[in-house]
């Protein structure tokens, strides 16, 4: 199926007759008239009928029409894409992220880029780890911001910085007037975490193992924020990352004293990619950036 079809079968069925249809897609009317009849030949059945001196859609021409214009409208972004990355200054990044780094981290690092390169467009997608490195090895997005760089032969990694991490307890708990905590004394205690495959889910598991203890689990889940909202219900204790972007924590957020809480923040790319320039050029500000990034455990 050719797209000047595609556009024809369109047009017809948005109300236009042969005639002006053949005018937009700068085919005579009799050529317009072949290719529709082509295309009910493709599909086997009518998509038109006659109704007086136009042409009105069949059920089987209404349901061909939501899947044509998705074809032709993903075909106009490609080449609209295609045309950002060739033009001066221009350029499209598809990077993915976790989503506790899309309140702060994600929008800082796009506004920067952006002072520098107005033009350039970017497709974000938010993911748990496991989503990441599947968008990475897919070819989905260039880039991904991490909560642990992965250790697969494929991909590159480096660390922006260090993400402090805090014990989350309910607003009545025996801790939540403090400040400060050791993770050991939260040892006989229900801990609510991510589910298994999540790099914060391994992360809680080897602090508690590093102070001597086994996390006893009561809930998994798969988003920060749900967790933090499981903690505040009363239903367990959590280690998770500061709410950032102006949240109001939903739960008492306490500094870990006894081990080193926190998780690696990086950036990821696949080793043997070259990214297109617009990518590199992020990947370059994302890095420096990083440097000036302080993000306090006070």
């Amino acid at each position: 199926m050719e797209l000047d079809t595609i556009r024809a079968f369109l047009a017809v069925a948005d109300g236009h007759t042969v005639t002006e249809t053949a005018e937009q897609v700068h085919r005579t009317q009799p050529a317009v008239s072949r290719a529709l009849a082509r295309l009910e030949r493709e599909v086997g059945t009518a998509l038109f009928q006659r109704v007086g001196r136009g042409l009105v859609l069949t059920p089987a021409g209404r349901e061909l029409v939501e899947h044509a214009r998705e074809t032709l409208d993903a075909y106009e972004r490609g080449v609209r894409s295609v045309q950002d990355l060739t033009a001066p200054g221009g350029g499209f990044v598809p990077v993915a992220f976790l989503h506790t780094l899309g309140t702060w981290l994600v929008p800082e690092l796009i506004r920067g880029f952006r002072a520098e390169r107005p033009q350039v467009r970017f497709d974000l997608r938010q993911h748990g780890d496991a989503g990441l490195v599947d968008d990475l090895l897919h070819g989905a997005v260039d880039l991904a911001i991490t909560g642990d760089r992965p250790r697969m032969a494929s991909l590159e990694s480096r660390r922006l910085f260090l993400e402090p991490l805090r014990l989350a307890v309910p607003p009545d708990h025996r801790l939540a007037a403090r400040r400060t905590a050791r993770l050991g004394d939260v040892a006989d205690e229900q801990f609510i975490v991510l589910k298994t495959g999540f790099s914060l889910r391994a992360v809680t598991e080897e602090l508690c193992a590093e102070v001597g203890f086994a996390p006893r689990i009561g809930f998994e889940g798969e988003e920060v924020e749900t967790l933090r909202g499981l903690v505040s219900a009363g239903l367990g204790v959590a280690l998770l990352p500061e709410p950032r972007g102006g949240a109001a924590p939903a739960a008492p957020s306490l500094r870990v004293t006894d081990v080193r809480a926190s998780r690696e923040i990086g950036l990821a790319w696949v080793r043997e990619r070259t990214l297109p320039p617009a990518s590199a050029h992020f990947r370059e500000h994302a890095l420096r950036a990083s440097r000036r990034i302080h993000v306090s455990d006070a």
